[in-house]
């Protein structure tokens, strides 16, 4: 990234401005945090969507390049979609390909729910329509969606003028009160509300409420219906199918990081010890596909990571600012020539990769002493993944990180925190002198040590612009 002068205060401010909002993306679903409720998580996040579509329209679009978290995703699709009017001629084409190409992307009830939702707002231009009838009406999906989303499928179809094309009519207005579809899934679903073997043929989902409804036993169930699991949904029954005793049947290793690391947190002590080796392997496949894909490559690199009792989350983010620890640890294992794990709590000799599978939210947060002993390291980048709450002793940490990154220039200091702190707008820093960015996957950290780079020596916004430029030409380069 190449390095210039900042050449006004309105670009400062500019510059700001927009990387205050990308950490904002990364970091914030709406959600209640350890330290926060969910109401003042989606008010904070909702001014910033409004202040920056209505002043930096142009790079507000560009930021669904940066794999911001499919929340902030279908935010900003809506917004331009609800503010088509205010688009410039000449940036109306790219805008359309980066919203078209945000939708096909964001999974699949998450772009369903966005269509739903711009239905519920009254949202119905024309690029609404043609984005809405161009998403529903692809025959590869057609059947599955309006199957399995077919209260959101019916009320985004009807809003966008959709013409109900084929069986699509009966199916939506009569259902299973239908004599008979020649469509073989629309009678399937038919069937279902009568015999119990073809409920085995429905998506999970909309199976599973007609099997409650027809008294089929859970683990009966859950067997017969594996076969139609998403990988989604393979995962997330991991758990209620091994506890009927039926094999979880996940490979793991196909799984982001952070995703491991959350399910590896939601078991006990026990069964970490039995699935170690499992385990072990998933982090190491998952953290060495992501480094082929990223083509990260880092040098010396010493990572203090926060494991103190707020990193247990909240009721909605179980864990996860512990689980994203865990899975920055693992990336920049895999990526750095050498690697050392400071947690707070632990041994500050750095804690081995097999030692990390038993780690659990623990103590206060004592980022000072693994910061010192990172340092005595002279380390080529020092990584601190924390919430920001340092309080043994309250504040100390960013002062000390401060001034080692003075003593060591050579040394690039960064701050990852996974959780938003609503009253400032952004999550909480150790320090105004040291960048911290917002966190959502390990995959991301390649970009945030980019976007971190820049954010410490004051790069210009021209520069920010030519970066955003660059994503955002990989991300429309591949295929809807």
């Amino acid at each position: 990234m190449s390095l210039h002068p900042v050449p006004s205060a309105k670009d400062r401010v500019a510059r700001e401005d927009l990387l205050l909002f990308v950490n904002a993306c990364f970091a914030c679903t709406g959600q209640r945090e350890f330290y926060g409720d969910g109401h003042g998580q989606s008010i904070s996040l909702d001014f910033l969507h409004r202040y920056v579509v209505a002043n930096y329209r142009d790079l507000y679009a560009e930021v669904l390049a940066l794999g911001v978290n499919h929340a902030n995703q279908a935010m900003i699709v809506r917004n331009l979609l609800a503010t088509g009017r205010d688009v410039r001629a000449e940036s109306r084409a790219r805008e359309n390909a980066l919203v078209t190409r945000a939708l096909h992307t964001l999974p699949t009830h998450r772009a369903m729910h966005l269509l739903e939702d711009l239905a519920k707002r009254g949202v119905n231009n024309r690029r609404t329509r043609a984005l809405t009838k161009a998403y529903l009406e692809r025959p590869e999906t057609r059947d599955f969606l309006a199957v399995k989303y077919r209260r959101s499928f019916r009320r985004a179809a009807v809003h966008a003028h959709v013409p109900f094309a084929g069986e699509l009519k009966p199916f939506l207005l009569r259902g299973w009160k239908e004599r008979r579809f020649t469509t073989p899934l629309f009678e399937t679903y038919r069937q279902a509300h009568y015999a119990d073997a073809a409920l085995y043929g429905l998506p999970y989902t909309v199976a599973e409420g007609l099997a409650q409804k027809r008294g089929v036993r859970r683990d009966v169930f859950l067997a017969r219906i594996a076969p139609m699991l998403t990988a989604h949904e393979r995962m997330r029954l991991a758990e209620t199918r091994e506890a009927a005793g039926l094999e979880a049947d996940v490979d793991w290793s196909r799984q982001p990081l952070v995703r491991i690391a959350s399910y590896l947190l939601s078991l006990s002590p026990v069964e970490r010890a039995a699935r170690e080796a499992e385990m072990s392997r998933a982090f190491a496949l998952s953290a060495a596909r992501a480094a082929r894909r990223t083509a990260a490559s880092y040098g010396r690199v010493v990572a203090v990571l926060d494991r103190s009792f707020s990193s247990s989350g909240s009721r909605e983010k179980r864990n996860r600012p512990l689980a994203a620890a865990l899975g920055v640890s693992r990336f920049l294992r895999a990526t750095s020539r050498e690697y050392t794990a400071l947690w707070t709590s632990a041994p500050l000799r750095g804690l081995s990769a097999d030692e990390e599978l038993h780690l659990a939210p623990r103590g206060t947060t004592d980022l000072t002493t693994p910061i010192l002993a990172a340092l005595r390291l002279r380390p080529d980048m020092l990584v601190v993944v924390s919430d920001g709450y340092d309080n043994d002793p309250q504040g100390l940490a960013g002062q000390v990180a401060e001034a080692g990154a003075r003593l060591l220039p050579e040394c690039f200091v960064l701050h990852l925190n996974p959780v938003y702190d609503s009253e400032t707008y952004a999550p909480k820093v150790l320090s105004k002198a040291l960048p911290t960015l917002g966190l959502r996957d390990a995959e991301d950290v390649p970009t945030l040590v980019a976007l971190g780079r820049f954010a410490a020596v004051g790069g210009s916004f021209v520069a920010l612009e030519h970066e955003l430029d660059l994503r955002v030409n990989v991300f429309l380069g591949g295929s809807i």
